[in-house]
Order: C-alpha cells, then sequence, then structure tokens
C-alpha cells in the first residue's frame, strides 16, 4: 500500500460552495495511512468548518497555491478554473467533474499541463451507468422542478401558473425530456407536487418504466421531432435532461420552437455543463440564474447541485471515496488499469486526450487511456 499526499482546494467556480471530501471521509483516508491538505474554509459553504477537518487529522493550508504545491492528487467537485489550471503539474493527478466537450480552453490547458485528468463523470460501472455522476444528477433533476416552479411566478416574469394547481384550477404542465437519473428524478418531484407530466424519450424500456411506476399517471411519448414540438408547445415548464456520456448535448429544443412557446413558461436545461440541449440556452450563475428570450425565462445554472451544498457534499463524497482510496492506496496507474470502469474516466494525460467524445468534439487527437499512463509521471 503506498502513502500519497491529497490535496483539497477551496472551489471558485462561482456561487458554488460545495467541496470534494468531508471530515469523516478525510479521516479515513488519514487512517489509511494518507496526507490530507485542505485550503482554509474550504468546507463551510457545506457546514464543515477547518477545525472538523484538522480533527480528522488533516492540515489546513491558507491557499490553492500552497494545497497544489504541497499535494499530487487534487480532488475537487468542479472543473479547474482558468487560475487554478497553472497550478497543475505534470506530476498532478486530478479527479473531479471536468465536462470537457463543452470546454474547449479548459481541454487546451490541461493537455498544456501534461497532468493527469480524471472526470467523475464519464467514470462507469458494470451495467454502463455513470455511478459518480449519479448523485449530483439526482439532486439537479429534483431541484429543476424546484427552480422552474419558482421561476413560473409572477414576480419572476413567469406565466403566473402554480404546478399543483387549485380547485377548480388545472395544475401546471411539465414536460421532461430524456427520463435518465435528471428527468426521473424531476419527473417524481414534479408528479408529487401534483403537476400534469410528460417524460419524452427514445429508449421505449424507458417509457415502459416510468408508465408502470406511476400506474399511466405520467403521459409518456416517444420523441420525435413532431412530438417534441407538441409537447413543448403545450407546456408551462420544459425541463432540458438530455445526457451522451462525455459528450456534447444534442440541441433538441431549436430557436424557432422556443419562439413559439408560450409567454411566461420555463425552461430549465440541466444538460448545460455539457453544452445544453437548448438551441438558445448559455450557462448562468446562482447569483444571476435566468434570462429571457422571446417571452420564454431561461434557467441554465451549470452547477446547480451547488445551491445545496450541505445535501450535494455528503452525496458526493459517499460516492467517490472509494475511488479516491483506490488511487491513494493503490497508486494512480495501478488504480485505473486495474479497473476499466475507473479507466474510463481518464480524459487527459501526459498532454494527450483519452477521451473518444472529447477528442471527436474538438477535433483533436485521441490515444488509448492506457499507453497515455505509460507517458505519465503519475
Amino acid at each position: 500500500m503506498t502513502s500519497t499526499i491529497i490535496g483539497i482546494p477551496k472551489e471558485i467556480k462561482t456561487d458554488e460552495k460545495r467541496v470534494s471530501l468531508t471530515p469523516s471521509a478525510v479521516e479515513q483516508i488519514v487512517g489509511n495511512g494518507n496526507q490530507v491538505f485542505v485550503q482554509s474554509t474550504a468546507g463551510e459553504g457545506a457546514g464543515f468548518d477547518n477545525s472538523q477537518y484538522e480533527k480528522a487529522g488533516a492540515k489546513i493550508l491558507d491557499t490553492a497555491e500552497e494545497v497544489f504545491k504541497e499535494s499530487k492528487l487534487i480532488i475537487k467537485v468542479k472543473e479547474p478554473q482558468e487560475r487554478e489550471r497553472k497550478l497543475l503539474t505534470p506530476e498532478h493527478t486530478i479527479f473531479t467533474y471536468l465536462h470537457l466537450s463543452a470546454d474547449k480552453s479548459q481541454t487546451d490547458d490541461l493537455i498544456s499541463s501534461n497532468a493527469t485528468c480524471i472526470a467523475f463523470e464519464t467514470v462507469t460501472d458494470d451495467q454502463g451507468s455513470l455511478p459518480l455522476l449519479t448523485p449530483m444528477s439526482a439532486i439537479a433533476g429534483r431541484m429543476s422542478i424546484q427552480a422552474g416552479a419558482h421561476c413560473l411566478e409572477a414576480k419572476q416574469g413567469g406565466e403566473g401558473v402554480l404546478l399543483a394547481g387549485a380547485p377548480g384550477a388545472e395544475p401546471g404542465r411539465v414536460a421532461v425530456i430524456g427520463c435518465g437519473v435528471v428527468g426521473s428524478n424531476a419527473v417524481q418531484i414534479a408528479v408529487g407536487m401534483g403537476a400534469e407530466v410528460v417524460v419524452l424519450d427514445r429508449d421505449q424500456g424507458v417509457l415502459d418504466s416510468i408508465d408502470k411506476k406511476y400506474s399511466g399517471k405520467v403521459k409518456t411519448v416517444f420523441s420525435d421531432q413532431d412530438a417534441l414540438v407538441s409537447e413543448v408547445l403545450k407546456s408551462d415548464l420544459t425541463i432540458g435532461a438530455v445526457l451522451l456520456p462525455g459528450a456534447k448535448a444534442p440541441k433538441l429544443v431549436n430557436k424557432e420552437m422556443v419562439s413559439e412557446m408560450k409567454a411566461g413558461s420555463v425552461i430549465v436545461d440541466v444538460a448545460i455543463d455539457q453544452g445544453g440541449c437548448v438551441e438558445t440556452a448559455h450557462p448562468t450563475t446562482h447569483s444571476d440564474p435566468t434570462f429571457v428570450i422571446d417571452e420564454v425565462i431561461h434557467y441554465c445554472v451549470a452547477n446547480m447541485p451547488g445551491a445545496v451544498p450541505r445535501t450535494a457534499t455528503i452525496s458526493l463524497t459517499n460516492t467517490i471515496l472509494p475511488y479516491v482510496i483506490a488511487l491513494a492506496s493503490e497508486g494512480v496507474k495501478e488504480a485505473l488499469i486495474s479497473n476499466s470502469n475507473f479507466l474510463k474516466g481518464l480524459n487527459v494525460c501526459a498532454g494527450k486526450v483519452c477521451e473518444p467524445a472529447v477528442a471527436e468534439v474538438h477535433g483533436l487527437d485521441y490515444i488509448n487511456p492506457v499507453e497515455a499512463l505509460k507517458l505519465s509521471l503519475n
């Protein structure tokens, strides 16, 4: 078993208050013989103070520069921002959400750094699912209805519709495009609120499952272009929940459709961190979450779970901890090569792109991840 120096920097993306690991997770990592450096106040936004990390055995450092300098394995939540990317060296391994298909400048910087870059969102399991994306997708899906319902209020510029309706007044209508983890969680909350819900998906098995789960109370529609247009134009709230693992989201809702939607209706594009599935969408922040095009409110916050950092941090930590322990105890190369599902998380290594979807969307050369690891210093 190897001993690894792990760094937890404070997240600096706008309005991001999550932290990658809780104090209890740090205690377990330190107990395995590793050293952990935590940037001062990194956990405060999620309710974890410096003293809790110190009690867990971590050492507190004042700046991100110190954390990166002292550590070999960097564990983050969101993609490294520009000033963080400048701190990466060939000796570093960074493990975080990257979403490179929608971010050419980050991709270029990570290539230039020669660091080993592992993305939470492309790690798979034996069923082909994305276990490290699932907890945040579930939270984002649930939040999408909460956010959309708020935007529908007249004070927010919405059409003044209550999703639950009222005696003698019809409930709001919600269209959920794509019913993976995000979509199914959105459906759960929308149904719970009493909305009229329609799900659009191209997987008949998914539609069958939703129909059975909700005993036919949720309308299920096979998603071709005509059906998509029809259902979106009738809806008060549209949830974009489409995911192509590692790749940019397809633009399913185009400008023309948006222009024909009801005035004061709302779009929540949860796929925005992968480029968005709505043509008129662009990333927003929790401080300024919405914009209006053709009288349609767009909510496109790229880090939605950041609004509930306590819940999100605990959920994320529970999921990533076994992988962090594997990287620390086995070493980066061994942990990845011994687990083909984990290996799929390797996106950039030794200046090479190891994720096919990222290479394709940016027109870059692809290298097999095992070959890239042979070139790595980690």
